[in-house]
């Protein structure tokens, strides 16, 4: 299928293209035969006309007293001259410029046509003849004439045009019918494609259902639903999954937490210890975080969230509350989000998502980040978090969301929790409330969006 993908061309573009290639090239072909065929029978045509004239003149023929054969002055129009049988003109006029060409012919002893050489403008005939003298003798001779070719140049040309002109409104035609007849055929595929993107972003359970009938679109709306049935259900195998392992997680790990938490109560404990236990406390209170991200990602209905919406710019605020970057004196913050958009996903998954991206922007801005929201298209918000960090190289675009990603630019990925988990697992809460997280070109060195589904206004 590789051969029919184009950069931004459509099947029907391309189906387009295609017809009109074709059409263009049997035009160009049925074009070059009419015009062999017109010049043929243009020949022939002029052949005939020419043995039709000099067959006239000779029905017309006389001999004089002196035995030289005549014509009436009515049979001989310019171009006419008649031989007799020494090749001397006897009536008639030859025009100068084919004087040499007329000579060659009058001693001919069979009719010929001739085109004479250097010229394309005039076709000659030479006729033998032989008529009655006086006393019952025989004259011969030989009728030379000329026809015009201009005339018959005109009809080509004219027909070429013709041809010329049917032919470009054939490929217009071809091209129009067709865009036509695919877009019809189409428009049920079109209509379906939007209509599995928008469930792939709200409602996975939904199937086309388009009945047994044998048609090639209800055989991909089964294909389609068959598809969809294993997406689902690997999307809900992988939820048990993760809510299983952060569940049996999250016990052992609330146990140290609350024993690092009960020895800190403890008095005279060395120094070292006590560093010790905090540490273990603070990592032990960072995985729980992560834990309970993934148990929240879990629990997201279809991961879509499309039964909650909030506000977006509230959520912002309370991510940005979160991360502390709203009370960090070394940055500058800017935030510029409509407090009118609203998204379908519960806030707490937004705070979630967006505060991996909004940590890492604090920890890497030089001393400005800045915070904007606008509605992309209808259905789709993005988020975009902008710092002047050292930024991100091309190649390390993908590679700084993989889990365990750790680094010193702005893509390097301790997360908020310190995991390595931070923006992996925003791009994984966003893409599973069908959206994404991925870094883009901004006015400042660094930019990270954020997209989630908007509620409609």
């Amino acid at each position: 299928m590789s051969r029919w993908r184009g950069a931004g061309d459509s099947f029907r573009t391309q189906l387009v293209a295609l017809t009109a290639s074709i059409t263009t090239l049997a035009v160009i072909a049925l074009t070059v035969l009419v015009q062999l065929v017109l010049a043929q029978s243009t020949n022939r045509g002029i052949d005939r006309v020419l043995a039709d004239r000099s067959a006239a003149v000779v029905s017309a023929l006389t001999v004089d007293d002196q035995g030289r054969p005549d014509a009436p002055a009515d049979q001989l129009a310019a171009g006419v001259a008649v031989y007799d049988g020494t090749g001397t003109l006897t009536a008639g006029s030859v025009p100068d410029a084919d004087r040499d060409t007329y000579a060659d012919l009058a001693t001919a002893g069979r009719p010929r046509n001739l085109t004479p050489a250097g010229t394309d403008d005039i076709r000659l005939r030479a006729e033998p003849f032989t008529v009655a003298g006086p006393g019952g003798t025989r004259v011969t001779g030989v009728v030379v004439l000329t026809e015009r070719l201009a005339p018959y140049e005109r009809s080509e040309r004219l027909a070429l045009l013709v041809c010329i002109g049917a032919g470009i409104l054939m490929v217009l035609l071809a091209s129009g019918l067709t865009w036509w007849v695919t877009r019809r055929a189409l428009a049920p595929v079109a209509e379906m494609t939007r209509t599995a993107d928008d469930w792939s972003e709200r409602d996975l359970g939904q199937r086309f259902d388009l009945g047994s009938g044998n048609g090639e679109i209800a055989g991909l709306g089964r294909t389609l639903d068959r598809l969809l049935d294993r997406v689902s259900a690997a999307i809900r195998s992988e939820q048990r999954l993760t809510a299983e392992v952060a569940h049996e997680l999250r016990t052992p790990l609330t146990a140290v937490q609350a024993n690092a938490d009960l020895a800190l109560l403890e008095d005279d404990l060395p120094p070292r210890l006590e560093e010790s236990l905090r540490e273990i406390a603070q990592a032990a209170r960072r995985m729980g975080a992560a834990i309970q991200d993934l148990l929240d990602l879990a629990r997201a209905a279809g991961g879509t969230g499309a039964a909650e919406r909030c506000a977006l710019g509230e959520a912002v605020e309370e991510a940005l509350a979160a991360t502390g970057a709203e009370t960090d004196r070394d940055v500058g913050l800017v935030v510029d989000v409509d407090p009118t958009i609203q998204v379908l996903v519960p806030a707490p998954l937004v705070v979630r998502a967006l505060a991996p991206v909004l940590d890492n922007a604090r920890r890497h801005a030089a001393g400005r980040i800045e915070v904007s929201a606008r509605v992309v298209r209808p259905g789709l918000v993005a988020v975009s978090v902008d710092d002047d960090g050292p930024g991100v190289r091309p190649d390390e675009r993908e590679t700084i969301f993989e889990p365990g990603r750790t680094g010193s630019s702005s893509g390097g990925d301790s997360g908020p929790s310190g995991t390595g988990l931070g923006l992996s697992l925003a791009r994984r809460i966003a893409r599973s409330l069908g959206g994404d997280v991925a870094v883009a070109d901004g006015p400042l060195r660094t930019r990270f969006v954020l997209t989630l589904p908007a509620a409609p206004r």
